[in-house]
Parts: C-alpha cells; sequence; structure tokens
C-alpha cells in the first residue's frame, strides 16, 4: 500500500512540475487554477466539459477565475476549446509538437463515451473555396462510435 501511494505522489509531482515547466516556458504566471486545469486534462489524457473539470477541482473551482484561466491558456495555444455541438464545449490540452506542421487535427468525437480524439496523420483535405475567399484555419470533426465503444456491442 505504501509503495502504491508513493508511486501516485511520484507521477502527481511530476504532473505539477510538467504543468508549472510548461506556464514557464510560455511565460505565464503559475496561479493554482491553472496548475490544477492543466493537471486535470494530463491526467484523464482525454477533453472535458466545464462541469468534469469543475468536478475534479472540488472547492478550488471559481467560474470567473475558470474562464479566465482558459482563455489565457487558449490564447497561449496550451489547451484548445473543441465545440462539439451548439451547446457542448469540451476543452483539452494541446499535445501537439510546437515543430508539427499540422496545426487543424482531425478530431473524432465518440457519442458513446463522450470522448474526443486527436486522430494524428490523417490529411485535411485542400477544399476549393470561390473566389475571393481566404482560408485561415480547417477544423475536420467527425462524430461517431470510437472502436472501444464499438467492440462492447
Amino acid at each position: 500500500m505504501r509503495l502504491r501511494f508513493e508511486k501516485n505522489l511520484t507521477v502527481f509531482k511530476k504532473k505539477i512540475m510538467d504543468a508549472l515547466n510548461l506556464l514557464k516556458s510560455k511565460g505565464l504566471k503559475r496561479t493554482a487554477q491553472r496548475i490544477m486545469l492543466i493537471n486535470i486534462l494530463q491526467t484523464k489524457g482525454t477533453s472535458l466539459s466545464e462541469n468534469e473539470i469543475k468536478t475534479s477541482m472540488g472547492e478550488m473551482y471559481d467560474r470567473i477565475t475558470f474562464y479566465r484561466a482558459v482563455q489565457k491558456l487558449i490564447e497561449m495555444n496550451i489547451i484548445h476549446r473543441i465545440a462539439v455541438d451548439d451547446v457542448t464545449i469540451r476543452y483539452a490540452l494541446n499535445n501537439q509538437d510546437e515543430s508539427d506542421n499540422t496545426q487543424n487535427p482531425v478530431r473524432f468525437f465518440c457519442k458513446k463515451c463522450n470522448t474526443t480524439f486527436d486522430i494524428k496523420n490523417s490529411p485535411i483535405p485542400d477544399f476549393q473555396l470561390p473566389d475571393g475567399y481566404v482560408s485561415h484555419e480547417c477544423e475536420v470533426f467527425i462524430k461517431g462510435i470510437c472502436s472501444s465503444c464499438s467492440d462492447k456491442d
């Protein structure tokens, strides 16, 4: 039991250090909200809704501070906002390497387990826009059932 506790504590400390180093590398203040938000997204390893993050934060959650932290982390390209539909917004850690040129990954949302996956190495088609239109970014968002959930059927 003690060995498991020490191992979990070591993992927790490493994640906190990762969050601290990430914020420092971006020149941001290392606030408790930012550290906790990054830590929660790292630990869960998937996109989360505000309510899921709120539950994980417990009493540390403050709505205004949460939105300020989210906005700054999005602005600094640490996390990204995923609009699943008109009502559902999820947040995920931006795990892309800075040297990676695939700025706009293909995302897959599983309607069964509510998990969002970035699909790597999936090229985004070159959409032909009408004359005068200029593309600045493109998001491909696929909704369906992931392999884990389809195996359960």
